[in-house]
């Protein structure tokens, strides 16, 4: 039976991007980049991504149950040359990521670098569907634990202010009823993104995100994304989002008090 309109795997695309298969693992991928519009359209999603995944995933894989990992990735095929052992490539991260997901672990993508531009619908629509697809990834386990003191908040907010020139307060992003968990610079395209997660005990994670922007201020609007709620809006200088399962009525609610706390 013929395959050759069959999907490749992203493990198989991602070897093809990162020259790891054989010539004639290439050929074959490229014909069918050449006949299949999902394939090409596969492709280049991921051509766009460029995760650094041996940081990112670090202490997500320090943090992992080492034996229950290394019994499943010894069940899948190597197929690496011998020189790629002195490394470690993104494949082996995948297959690392894609054993954890089975263990049942939580992942935190904490760098993020799609090549999308800051402006225009990118701006408006690109960057709250790269969020909304991480933080999908998110169960109240990813963010277990005790809420940081207020001296631990203080300092991670002073990152937010490097980076994109946010001057916060713990008191100015704690919301009523919902623990604050922790504060970090993602990289969205190259650019700096902030996220300030949440617990809700009622619905789950939630997370306030703001990237810098030069699209001036904008309203706050509502829309879905993979099963949550966000609202949306911009500042001269930033644009926000709240991304969460809480009703729109919450959510709204939530990020009318944020809102009225932040001036940036």
């Amino acid at each position: 039976m013929s395959t050759k309109h069959v999907m490749p795997s992203d493990e198989e695309l991602t070897a093809f991007i990162d020259g790891e298969v054989s010539a004639e693992e290439a050929a074959r991928i490229e014909a069918l980049v050449e006949a299949d519009e999902a394939v090409a359209d596969r492709l280049e999603f991921l051509a766009r991504a460029s995760l650094h995944y041996k940081e990112a995933f670090a202490p997500l894989l320090d943090a992992a149950p080492q034996a229950k990992l290394e019994a499943m990735l010894s069940a899948i095929p190597a197929a690496q040359p011998a020189s790629a052992s002195a490394f470690v490539t993104r494949r082996g991260f995948l297959g690392a990521l894609a054993a954890s997901v089975v263990a049942g672990i939580a992942v935190d993508r904490t760098v993020i670098g799609l090549s999308a531009r800051f402006s225009g619908k990118d701006e408006n629509s690109e960057w709250r569907a790269v969020v909304a697809e991480y933080i999908s990834l998110y169960t109240p386990e990813t963010l277990a634990g005790p809420v940081p003191p207020a001296d631990v908040q203080a300092a991670q907010l002073a990152r937010l202010d490097g980076s994109l020139g946010l001057q916060l307060s713990p008191e100015q992003i704690a919301v009523q009823d919902i623990d604050f968990k922790r504060a970090q610079i993602l990289q969205y395209d190259g650019k700096p993104l902030a996220q300030i997660a949440y617990l809700d005990p009622k619905t789950g994670p939630m997370a306030l995100c703001i990237v810098a922007s030069d699209v001036g201020p904008k309203a706050p609007d509502i829309e879905g994304r993979k099963g949550m709620n966000v609202v949306y809006w911009s500042s001269a200088t930033h644009a926000f989002m709240l991304i969460g399962h809480a009703s729109v009525d919450r959510m709204t609610e939530i990020a009318d008090a944020v809102r009225s706390k932040i001036s940036v």
